[in-house]
């Protein structure tokens, strides 16, 4: 694969509503010369996420939108498209995204996942998986479809589930393989 300078990288926008680690680890790849992808917009429907920070650190433009209704979902849109963004990779942002937010950018929305899909879609994926006894969980990275956590997968990494696991101590080592797979996972796409 060709290598890709600032101005031909892929224009992306990373959706967070928490503290932004995933975001973080996008970011660091996004600088690798190697990434196929370029972090020009960070946007959350929280005002109070503390992976705002980042954009101030890097430099990055960022957005703060409610998506409570079509008029702040359309202005979303709009922004996205004016500033010519073909991917958006959500990253732990705790919205349900429209069908018309999906279908403005069908195939360009990326998710990940801490549950190995289509196991535990939702929330409290560590806790189902101690509570079912599973020997392993773990992540997925999938494409954004209209119904929750049900598009196709494109990556997927085990975890395994030790004896003793909380859901917390789980979801810290998913976590560690979260950071790694959705970068893997772009440059996967990219690179077909």
């Amino acid at each position: 694969m060709a290598l890709l300078t600032g101005s031909n990288k892929i224009k992306t926008a990373v959706f967070i509503s928490g503290t932004g680690s995933n975001l973080k680890s996008l970011i660091k790849f996004s600088k690798l010369k190697k990434s196929p992808i370029i972090i020009k917009m960070i946007v959350s429907n929280n005002s109070e996420a503390k992976g705002l920070q980042y954009a101030n650190i890097y430099k990055i433009k960022k957005r703060v939108f409610d998506f409570k209704n079509s008029l702040s979902e359309k202005k979303i849109i709009d922004e996205l498209k004016q500033n010519n963004i073909n991917l958006i990779c959500l990253a732990g942002f705790m919205k349900i995204l429209s069908k018309n937010f999906i279908k403005s950018f069908k195939g360009q929305i990326l998710n990940i996942h801490p549950s190995l899909l289509p196991k535990y879609k939702g929330l409290n994926t560590h806790e189902k998986a101690i509570k079912n006894k599973d020997k392993y969980s773990g992540c997925t990275v999938h494409y954004v479809s209209s119904k929750l956590d049900s598009g196709k997968i494109i990556n997927q990494k085990k975890v395994r589930v030790n004896k003793f696991d909380t859901p917390k101590s789980l979801a810290k080592r998913i976590l560690i393989q979260e950071h790694k797979l959705y970068p893997a996972t772009i440059m996967k796409i990219f690179s077909l």
